[in-house]
């Protein structure tokens, strides 16, 4: 029994300093460790501004952000004792916003700043995700802004990740759970029935959570269109469901036209994982490439090796699997156009954080293929901003540059309606109007690489087997 207790303590003690250099490992995001960053109120001046409620650029502007508010747009403003940032003639739009994203660790929360994305909408929820959030919520680190779901409801379904619910007063418990815990929307997925599927969509209505859907095979894909659901997921679930992987241009019009019919429907292609799939077939050695430093590493050992085994073998058994995959991707790209084509509000999401999908650089691949799809960078920029923060009432602030609006704000050198790419390397990003500069943002790329939390994540997903099952 010593011996046992013996093993017990030091088992516990290795886990909390694994813990405990994981949080001083992130310290960095901290707000007091970022002198510059304390002040949240600037005049912007000489800038350029894109302010998304229009395809226009306002051309030398002044910019007041008070206690992280946008408060007045003009061409001179009366001076004011604040600090000013001289934008040298760059160009300030909304901060990007990744609608489907997978948090593994605060280190990711600083790649996505450093890609300029100021949100993301995380699709999946651990405890850790709440104490983020609240950290966020209470300006103590430097984070996007953080909008967070329940685990994914789903019918009975292998997968520790997600929910398996059995019975509709069981999905009506558990959205009240969700709720109550301060989750702000939830999650429905593969393989929910009619009866679960409703009670689901009903107490949501009830709790006044917002519903993002993974479409459920065992649903008609037009349950999907109901106004509780904000946005559907996954560009091949059209594939797979009603097309069942009937690649037809004239059996896709009827579904765009049934997405288009409701004016609340949103659709978030996801286009980045699927196309991942067939750079994973193209490259064997894509897992050592450099790229991967930048993934958590537990996704790295467990995730991103397990897909890359799945796809492989199933390129070793049938190698006509890789240009099937290449026409699918491609087909997705039509689905996007054809969705853009009959009004359908595109929302960028990228599904980072799962496989070969890397949190904050994903999200110019993304909005690369819906420039490909034919999408102007208007357009592009749209999926990205005003159309992601209309999804949910809760980010109606942000998307936009207007009088009001929270001055979360992306500077770049360039003009990205004529040069998106400039996008990569944003000059600067404001975050509730806390500045964080290039050399600042280059150095949340540097902290993340190849970082060190194999045992901390680990620990941080047992939690959750643990209080969830």
């Amino acid at each position: 029994m010593k011996i046992f207790l013996g093993i017990v303590g030091m088992v516990i003690i290795a886990a909390i300093i694994a813990l405990g250099l994981d949080i001083l490992g992130t310290s960095y995001l901290k707000i007091k460790n970022v002198p510059a960053s304390n002040n949240s109120t600037y005049l912007i001046t000489n800038v350029n501004i894109i302010p998304m409620i229009q395809d226009t650029v306002l051309a030398n502007k002044m910019v007041y952000i008070q206690d992280g508010i946008i408060k007045s747009i003009s061409e001179s403003l009366p001076n004011k004792e604040v600090e000013i940032v001289d934008a040298q003639g760059k160009f300030l739009l909304p901060g990007l916003i990744d609608m489907h994203v997978h948090v593994w660790d605060k280190y990711e929360l600083g790649l996505y700043l450093a890609n300029g994305v100021t949100a993301v909408r995380n699709v999946w929820g651990i405890p850790m995700h709440l104490r983020i959030k609240e950290e966020v919520n209470n300006d103590k680190i430097l984070s996007p802004t953080f909008t967070q779901r329940g685990q994914s409801s789903q019918g009975e379904f292998i997968g520790d990740d997600n929910l398996n619910l059995t019975s509709p007063s069981e999905a009506k418990d558990k959205v009240i759970s969700y709720k109550d815990r301060g989750y702000d929307f939830i999650k429905t997925y593969y393989g929910l029935d009619r009866d679960i599927f409703d009670a689901v969509v009903e107490q949501a209505a009830i709790s006044k959570m917002d519903i993002v859907a993974h479409p459920s095979q065992k649903v008609p894909f037009s349950y999907h269109l109901n106004p509780q659901i904000k946005s559907i997921e996954h560009a091949e679930e059209i594939v797979q469901q009603p097309l069942q992987f009937n690649l037809d241009t004239i059996k896709l019009q009827p579904i765009i036209d049934s997405i288009s019919n409701p004016k609340h429907s949103k659709y978030c292609p996801t286009l980045t994982v699927f196309n991942n799939i067939y750079q994973m077939m193209i490259n064997d050695s894509i897992l050592e490439a450099e790229p991967l430093s930048y993934m958590n590493p537990l996704i790295q050992k467990v995730d991103s090796k397990n897909q890359f085994n799945r796809w492989h073998n199933a390129k070793m058994k049938d190698s006509s699997v890789v240009d099937r995959i290449k026409y699918q991707h491609d087909f997705h790209l039509e689905i996007v156009a054809q969705l853009y084509k009959a009004g359908v509000p595109i929302i960028c999401g990228t599904d980072a954080g799962i496989g070969v999908t890397l949190p904050g650089f994903s999200i110019h691949k993304e909005l690369a293929f819906y420039k490909e799809a034919g999408l102007s960078n208007y357009e592009v920029l749209k999926t990205a901003t005003v159309n992601a923060a209309q999804t949910h009432s809760i980010m109606n602030q942000l998307g936009t540059i207007e009088e009001g609006k929270v001055a979360n704000l992306l500077l770049v050198d360039h003009n990205p309606l004529m040069e998106l790419s400039t996008l990569e390397n944003p000059s600067s990003i404001f975050i509730k109007g806390r500045q964080i500069n290039r050399k600042t943002l280059l150095s949340f790329k540097e902290k993340a690489k190849n970082r060190k939390n194999l045992i901390a994540s680990a620990l941080t997903y047992l939690e959750n087997l643990l209080i969830e099952k």
